[in-house]
């Protein structure tokens, strides 16, 4: 399984970053083998959630943790397929320690409003 974390660093000791469309950085890591690989978001001025969404999916991504999910980036996610968790923090070790071991909630909803993660 893919899991992507968002991630304010380039390795598993950085902190979660709280918005998913303008994370700093995605972390991509093989529940299996435990292979990571980083990719730096550059989103755009405007659509930064949908186009996340859309770079996850083309990354082969089924799990997200994150801190917050706006409403445009959860309708992408959820149309590709992608199991969002969100309320993640601390480090990204500690993110994926709390997802397997079934401590974060998956979400249904949108965390935080439209135009929300805004640096």
């Amino acid at each position: 399984m893919n899991i992507c974390i968002t991630s304010s660093g380039r390795d598993l000791d950085a902190s979660v970053d709280q918005t998913f469309g303008r994370a700093r950085y995605f972390l991509f890591v093989d529940s299996e083998t435990r292979e990571t690989e980083v990719v730096e978001n550059a989103p755009g001025a405007h659509g930064a959630g949908v186009q996340a969404a859309q770079l996850l999916s083309e990354k082969g991504a089924s799990v997200l943790i994150t801190g917050n999910v706006g409403p445009n980036a959860y309708q992408g996610l959820k149309a590709a397929g992608i199991k969002i968790f969100t309320g993640a923090t601390g480090t990204l070790k500690k993110a994926l320690e709390d997802y397997e071991a079934g401590l974060l909630s998956q979400t249904d909803v949108p965390t935080r409003s439209g135009h929300g993660g805004r640096r």
